[in-house]
């Protein structure tokens, strides 16, 4: 009991740390190289911060537990909408980018419309078990690379032209921000899920309640952490691509890996859980066009907060 307070303290400590070397080293690379604060959250920080959720799912997915790898997902990336963009929000009014309201965020909306019609492609067979294949897992991971093709060709011919002598050293000090940043949001990750399911554990919760809630916020903190220190800064083009990219990492790098290695079984509620994913990503959208100035104001930062509450509340009388 007290090894596992201990733990989560600990990690949850750790992760702040970590999200502010991994901020200000993707600042730093996106000022020396000319790219787009945007697609440094939108790549090095989601990946980054999305290390949790890929350690935690495809352990289970291996370990044979499937319905902790699918629901840290979903549960993972709705938090990342209602909680860590709303606490950003409410920290910093957080302008959206042209590009990711009419590209990055429906890419994400697709995201999770496609995993649900491949995990219910077995309705239109004859089989009669829902499940996320391997084959499905490899259309998952195509759908990445053009995710990455996208960012590479939107990114392109942006990197500066400085001589290499004389920014090695800034250079060198913002990579080593960045891996400590991973390597501290992965432990850090690490300590707070073991630590809060182990509670969990003693306390009697099954497995999925345990995906969709304890496991889904440990796994998301460094999102948290990450996207509210960058709106502390005003550096709010990581904040949002961070949350926008670990969510298309989550469901087409992570469960696309997690199902390449071995097939999910998939249970019918989680549908609820994807349609609630697709919603609060439509409610940024809805956000962003009600405003003047296609920003998430605090109001509407306050309002996901209290939505996530509520979410909450269903998932704990569902299970």
């Amino acid at each position: 009991m007290i090894v596992d307070v201990v733990l989560t303290v600990s990690g949850l400590a750790l992760l702040v740390v970590a999200a502010d070397f991994l901020v200000r080293g993707g600042t730093a690379l996106a000022s020396r190289y000319g790219v787009s604060p945007l697609v440094i959250g939108l790549t090095v920080v989601s990946f980054g911060t999305s290390m949790p959720e890929m350690f935690v799912s495809v352990t289970s997915g291996i370990q044979g537990n499937a319905d902790l790898a699918v629901a840290n997902v979903l549960g993972s990336n709705i938090f990342n909408v209602l909680v860590v963009l709303g606490v950003a929000a409410i920290i910093c009014p957080l302008p959206v980018q042209n590009s990711t309201v009419l590209t990055e965020i429906p890419f994400s909306v697709t995201a999770a419309i496609l995993l649900g019609f491949l995990a219910n492609a077995a309705l239109f067979t004859s089989k009669p078990d829902l499940s996320i294949s391997r084959i499905d897992g490899a259309i998952l991971l195509f759908f990445f690379l053009l995710f990455m093709l996208y960012i590479y060709t939107t990114s392109g011919g942006d990197s500066g032209d400085a001589s290499p002598v004389a920014t090695k050293s800034p250079v060198v000090r913002a990579i080593a921000y960045i891996l400590l940043g991973v390597g501290g949001l992965f432990l850090g990750g690490q300590w707070v899920v073991d630590g809060a399911v182990g509670l969990a554990r003693r306390w009697g919760v099954d497995d999925a309640l345990i995906g969709l809630t304890i496991v889904a916020i440990g796994t998301s903190l460094p999102e948290l952490t990450a996207s509210a220190v960058a709106a502390y800064r005003k550096e709010v083009d990581i904040a949002v691509g961070n949350v926008v990219g670990s969510n298309i990492f989550n469901i087409l790098w992570i469960l696309g890996l997690t199902a390449g290695i071995t097939e999910l079984p998939f249970e019918a509620i989680s549908n609820v859980d994807i349609i609630i994913c697709v919603a609060s990503s439509m409610m940024v959208l809805l956000a962003v066009a009600t405003s003047r100035a296609a920003t998430i104001s605090r109001r509407f930062g306050g309002l996901f907060v209290g939505l996530y509450s509520a979410y909450l509340w269903y998932v704990i009388q569902r299970g």
